[in-house]
């Protein structure tokens, strides 16, 4: 048995004012055939999974390119060609294949390209023909198309939100495409169209009972797995939104009325999924009554995460005009700031204009004396069993005593080490300020005694009945009350 593996992934924010390129992918993460690293990224589990098999179990593996690209703007649509050409190269010199496995996001758009996946899954299926098993792991906060939905046997979402369970959900797409082509599964699949788009974290309720249903659900009753796609709110594109995937052991008729069950009963939880999203305003009222710390503030859509800069000084400014003591922020994106701090050198003072650089609604730029703290090459987070580079780092010291991280490589927080690994005393602060949606939760819930979520109104479009959309061609909540009746 001969299986071929390979990765291109990033997500894309179409009302970002940034763009993505080659250097992007390289920055981020790029691996040549064969020199993907033991531990796994967001999207390329699936290559560590099935290195493990395949070794184990005496087939061969080939492997393809693996990277991906901080989540940013349009994808250059020379890069996207350029990629997945290479791609199609790497399998057509692999060819005869009994399999493809693919670790996908599911939420990249390049200039031209509005479906990149589904022209990548249609390109590989023209290679390999009808007869190969080809199978695909994506990310919840993404597009199904018809095309790419078409175009695989196996398609596997991650099912957490923040996503704990990437790795797991690269062994199950691998395994299914393993059973299949071992003749011990027949699988066939149906989609439902949830027509909504909400922010839907499985860290709490309703979602988190609903994301234990369905996993309790899987290997039982010929269920063999159930996706959740979220979808993505700042991709315009025509299948923005949520759709419920179920396939099953040769039952086409139970994975069509089992996706529609859930897909409707996931659409009876809008409005009611989000964490409450408080003003900055609020926000420090709040923080005067706290008691138990320390206390970490989200800011849920200045996250690098979503495509946007992440450089936003917008709560920052707040917090120093209110003359708060005691916290830290990480990160503010501004590697201009961090080349001249590290020309001042730790223990330097100077004065610095730092964050506010790409967007005119992400507020100005901050001019303060300073004292750099730290100083590290090649810093770095933790997600999960993956490593999340943040280039070189710079811990700057304001006046009031608060202290910043400025980054060179955008990423939204995801774990306290953020902090830890550039020397910030997390004993010590009673006020952690970060930018992430909800990928932050798992990790951070184990040290912080209060987490708030804070709406920071700035470059992110997080309002889909303002946002504009230009092509999506259906009706979806909350733009229309009641879709489903909209379309009928």
């Amino acid at each position: 048995m001969r299986i071929f593996c390979a990765s291109i992934a990033t997500e894309t924010n179409t009302f970002s004012p940034l763009r993505t390129d080659m250097a992007d992918f390289r920055e981020s993460f790029y691996a040549a055939p064969g020199e993907h690293p033991e531990t796994p990224t967001l999207c390329s589990a699936v290559f560590t999974i099935a290195r493990a098999r395949a070794k184990a179990e005496g087939w061969e593996l080939v492997e393809g390119t693996a990277t991906w690209a901080e989540p940013g703007g349009l994808v250059n649509r020379d890069t996207y060609e350029t990629l997945r050409d290479e791609v199609l190269a790497q399998l057509r010199a692999a060819m005869p294949v009994d399999g493809v496995v693919l670790g996908l996001h599911g939420a990249m758009v390049a200039q031209d390209y509005p479906d990149c996946e589904g022209d990548l899954l249609q390109s590989v299926r023209d290679i390999v023909g009808p007869d190969v098993v080809i199978g695909a792991s994506f990310d919840p906060h993404s597009h199904l198309s018809a095309k790419r939905f078409d175009a695989v046997d196996i398609l596997v979402a991650f099912k957490e939100f923040p996503h704990t369970d990437f790795v797991t959900a690269g062994a199950s797409t691998v395994d299914l495409v393993l059973r299949t082509l071992r003749g011990e599964i027949a699988p066939v699949k149906a989609a439902f169209d949830c027509k909504m788009i909400e922010v839907l974290p499985t860290s709490r309720e309703p979602m988190r009972s609903f994301v234990d249903r369905i996993n309790a659900m899987e290997g039982r009753n010929g269920i063999l797995s159930i996706s959740v796609i979220h979808g993505f709110m700042a991709g315009d594109v025509p299948d923005l939104g949520a759709k419920v995937i179920v396939i099953t052991d040769n039952d086409k008729e139970l994975a069509t009325r089992l996706s529609r069950d859930l897909g409707m009963e996931l659409f009876g939880f809008r409005g009611t999924t989000r964490p409450d999203f408080i003003t900055p305003e609020q926000v420090l009222e709040k923080l005067s009554c706290s008691s138990s710390f320390p206390v970490v503030i989200a800011d849920v859509w200045d996250n690098p995460g979503g495509g946007v800069p992440g450089d936003s000084t917008l709560l920052l400014r707040k917090v120093m005009e209110a003359g708060l003591r005691d916290y830290a922020f990480g990160t503010i994106w501004d590697p201009m700031a961090v080349r001249i701090c590290f020309s001042a050198g730790e223990g330097g003072q100077l004065p610095l204009r730092f964050g506010g650089k790409t967007s005119s609604t992400g507020g100005a730029p901050v001019d303060a004396m300073v004292t750099v703290k730290k100083l590290r090459r090649n810093s770095w987070q933790s997600f999960g069993d993956s490593i999340v580079p943040l280039g070189d780092c710079a811990l700057i010291e304001l006046p009031d005593g608060g202290e910043v991280i400025l980054n060179t490589n955008r990423a939204q927080s995801f774990d306290p080490d953020l902090f830890a690994n550039m020397g910030v005393d997390l004993t010590a602060k009673k006020y952690l300020f970060i930018k992430s949606t909800n990928h932050f939760y798992d990790a951070f819930a184990k040290i912080a005694g209060e987490i708030i979520y804070v709406n920071v109104h700035g470059p992110y479009p997080s309002d889909p009945k303002t946002n504009g959309y230009k092509h999506l061609t259906r009706d979806i909540w909350p733009i229309v009350d009641d879709p489903f009746t909209a379309a009928s």
